[in-house]
């Protein structure tokens, strides 16, 4: 048997040495080139002979959305192929288009509002070293007894409390390695220092508190540093696939049984789902689901409004970059046998390609799902059993903000649904206290003691989806169908009550404003120009995960620049410049360029092209379990066919060849 499954294995790994990134022309949404980086870099320097800049953001302009899809109609001549350019060059934001093709500056434009851009690893990575040569800062230190050689320092955003205007600033906050490496576990409580990012100088200095710094046992979480007694060791497990992997990749387009779709990688989005269709064997054709969809924001509010801690709300996607913080993927443990793992390519600091290898895993699932099954016990003398094992394919990408491991997942579902999963991993944002038993904490002390000196803070996480869902072409509708009871009158039935479907087409913006859990509802998005045979308009619904509305009060500062997660649901317009829910320039903005700013305008939202935006959240209260680090817990969400199609589209859908089907010769 082992020689057979070596056999099987190695017929696997040869069938999947031809999943590749072959070469083709660039499709108008592929993401930029390393060439196409240099180009970039090279037009703007020359641009700017002898200027001090930095790269702050490189990626593609993607063409407005009624000139892909007319060369989607007859794709002869590709549009122009474009990049945006954010630098910092005089203390000012540049906002610079490049026409790839004539290699040519198309527009360059100075920032003047509010907000800063993304934060560059080299600049970050410069400013955390700052203290380490800083006299107060080594004079701290010493005054603990702490040795110099096992401080590191890390950069958090400041966010916006009022002020009318501020420098581009972050602060610094170092914590103590000796005797582990989860630095995050033994902060130096109690000093901040403040770096002026465009001087790059520490301009203010605080040491107000001499808090113990937490203890180092307990907190290793490498294999190779960890002691008995263990736990359990897993047996290993894996998918064996005889015939071969079942998708394709042509540059970024994949191929999958059902579904067709573009994958690219974005600096500040990660992943970036685009023409996702699905095929319909009853018409013989693709049909339009997605036209693009990425998460849009990361907002993790933390709860503790001390003078230390206030400032931690973070915008995850505007200020550090999902894409930027994307991590190499692990075979076999991030990513199992028969995933195939992809690319990208982000500009650094100094306008230069960088790679980052596997970024992505793309691979087939089999957890022993069922598709669908039925048992028949109801005609006489006979036993019918009909089940069909459930495939799905999965796009990965993990993102490491710094405490923090978000993994990402889009999962394609041969039924035509679509499932988004986000796990939350890694390690927990802490503050060191004086308390070592919970009986010591005789005020609010913002979070959970997870240990001597250690509490785990009280915080967010909001990942607010752009989702510019096309139903079977472009014009679209939002119907919100609520559940509502009624009684039984007129003593027609023994009943009393019973609950039906009432209908609601949203007309405007304001319309489709949803917070979630508050009223049963199916929220759908339809074509209201294309019906099913029997009437029915076409669609996809919403299945929310579970609700997480913020809690902090309309006026705090940090919920008005997060003022996007005030709804689970909003419907916009599509817009090409409404692209992320916090604003191009999220850090230290005041919020006057976010989702829920564009949608006061309340535009004509009924049979257009719309986009969702849709919004989860968890309120995460730590506990002992998360510490030292987190075991991951999920949430998510789906996209699933709603009358789209005529009946059940996986009725025919055919099982693996080794899985039993009576009456199946193919």
């Amino acid at each position: 048997m082992a020689s057979n499954f070596k056999l099987v294995l190695l017929f696997f790994l040869i069938h999947l040495t031809f999943i590749r990134v072959s070469s083709h022309q660039h499709h108008p949404l592929d993401p930029l080139t390393p060439a196409e980086i240099n180009i970039v870099r090279t037009i703007v320097i020359d641009s700017n002979p002898g200027s001090n800049l930095t790269f702050q953001y490189v990626g593609l302009d993607e063409p407005a959305k009624p000139v892909l899809l007319s060369w989607l109609s007859n794709p002869t001549k590709p549009p122009p192929r474009r990049a945006l350019v954010i630098t910092r060059m005089n203390k000012k934001s540049h906002e610079i288009i490049i026409d790839l093709s004539a290699h040519s500056i198309v527009s360059n434009k100075v920032y003047e509002g509010h907000g800063y851009p993304l934060m560059s690893f080299e600049e970050q990575t410069a400013a955390s070293e700052l203290p380490l040569e800083y006299p107060p800062f080594i004079q701290s230190v010493q005054k603990r007894g702490l040795n110099m050689s096992s401080v590191v320092c890390t950069t958090f955003s400041v966010g916006w409390f009022g002020e009318e205007k501020s420098p581009r600033v972050l602060k610094i906050l170092c914590f103590y390695t000796n005797g582990t490496v989860n630095f995050y576990a033994r902060p130096l409580e109690g000093i901040t220092i403040v770096v002026d990012l465009d001087v790059m100088q520490i301009v203010k200095y605080y040491d107000r508190l001499d808090i113990p710094v937490p203890k180092a046992e307990g907190t290793e979480y490498r294999a190779s540093k960890l002691k008995p007694p263990y736990g359990p060791r897993l047996k290993g497990a894996t998918i064996v696939q005889p015939d071969g992997p079942g998708f394709t990749i042509d540059g970024h387009t994949i191929r999958w049984t059902h579904w067709n779709f573009h994958l690219s990688f974005d600096a500040r989005a990660g992943p970036i789902i685009s023409l996702a269709s699905v095929y319909d064997i009853e018409k013989s054709k693709f049909r339009q689901v997605i036209y693009r969809g990425f998460v849009s924001e990361l907002f993790v509010p933390y709860m503790d409004p001390t003078e230390e801690w206030y400032y931690k709300t973070f915008f995850d996607a505007g200020e550090f970059g999902i894409g930027l913080c994307a991590v190499e993927l692990k075979p076999l443990a991030d990513c199992p046998a028969n995933a195939v793992f992809m690319d990208g390519y982000v500009a650094g600091g100094d306008g230069k390609p960088a790679k980052m290898a596997k970024v992505f895993c793309i691979f087939e699932q089999y957890a022993g799902n069922v598709m669908w099954r039925h048992t028949e016990l109801g005609i006489p003398n006979q036993t019918i059993t009909e089940v069909r094992p459930d495939v799905s394919l999965v796009v990965r990408m993990v993102s490491t903000v710094g405490n923090y491991d978000y993994i990402l997942d889009w999962e394609f579902k041969p039924s035509g649904s679509i499932k988004v999963g986000v796990g939350l991993t890694g390690i927990l944002e802490v503050k060191g206290v004086e308390y070592t038993h919970t009986d010591q904490i005789k005020d609010d002390a913002y979070g959970t003691l997870l240990s001597e000196n250690v509490i785990g803070v009280y915080h967010d996480h909001f990942l607010t989806y752009h989702l510019d869902l096309d139903i079977d072409g472009h014009d679209n509708s939002f119907v919100k169908s609520s559940l509502e009871t009624r009684r039984v009158r007129n003593n027609v039935s023994p009943r009393k009550s019973y609950w039906t479907v009432v209908s609601e087409t949203a007309k405007t913006e304001s319309d489709a404003r949803i917070q979630g859990g508050l009223k049963s509802a199916d929220l759908i998005v339809v074509n209201p120009n294309k019906k099913t045979k029997v009437g029915n308009y076409i669609g996809y619904r919403l299945i929310p995960g579970s609700a997480a509305n913020s809690l902090l009060s309309a006026d705090d500062y940090p919920q008005i620049r997060g003022a996007f997660t005030n709804y689970n649901v909003w419907i916009t317009p599509y817009n090409k410049s409404e692209k992320w829910a916090g604003g191009l320039y999220a850090d230290q903005s005041h919020g006057d360029d976010t989702l829920a700013i564009w949608s006061l305008r309340n535009r004509d939202i009924e049979n257009k092209d719309i986009v969702m935006w849709y919004t989860m959240g968890f309120h995460h209260v730590p506990y002992q379990e998360d510490w030292p680090v987190m075991p991951t817990l999920s949430g998510g969400f789906e996209l699933r066919p709603t009358n789209f199609f005529e009946s059940n589209p996986v009725l025919k859908t055919m099982p693996p060849r080794h899985v039993q089907w009576p009456n199946c010769t193919t």
